[in-house]
């Protein structure tokens, strides 16, 4: 399964020191039917831990996820900052999952091009395609 997050995300992720591993657990997760809120039309909520702690208490991620296919991480909170989405953010990221989970390997490539997203390199056993 290709992987990838936001220019926006990775920024986060740096900020927060979380690494490309957490977010390829995390997708696995997704890929096992491990998914910790189905927020409709491809939008999910992954939670990852922080760096010595566990996932209770660490961050949220929202991912548009295509089983199989597609993963992006366009969004992350730290729980104890924010609880959920307003209706108008997730109507947004629905919008979003409906254009980046129909993107072609060209249209991809294009936008990493253009460093809009990045490639998240995971261990291809680790995430059953």
């Amino acid at each position: 399964m290709r992987t990838f997050k936001t220019r926006p995300f990775a920024r986060f992720a740096k900020r927060e020191s979380i690494e490309d591993a957490a977010l390829c657990e995390a997708v696995r997760r997704a890929g096992e039917g491990r998914i910790d809120a189905d927020l409709g039309g491809g939008v999910i909520k992954q939670r990852i831990a922080r760096r010595g702690g566990g996932r209770s208490g660490g961050f949220r991620t929202i991912m548009l996820f295509r089983w199989g296919a597609l993963a992006f991480f366009v969004y992350g909170f730290a729980k104890s900052r924010r609880e959920n989405l307003r209706r108008d953010e997730l109507a947004t990221y629905r919008l979003l999952a409906d254009e980046y989970l129909s993107l072609d390997g060209a249209s991809l490539a294009v936008a990493q091009a253009a460093g809009a997203i990045i490639e998240v390199k995971c261990d291809d056993r680790a995430i059953q395609e």
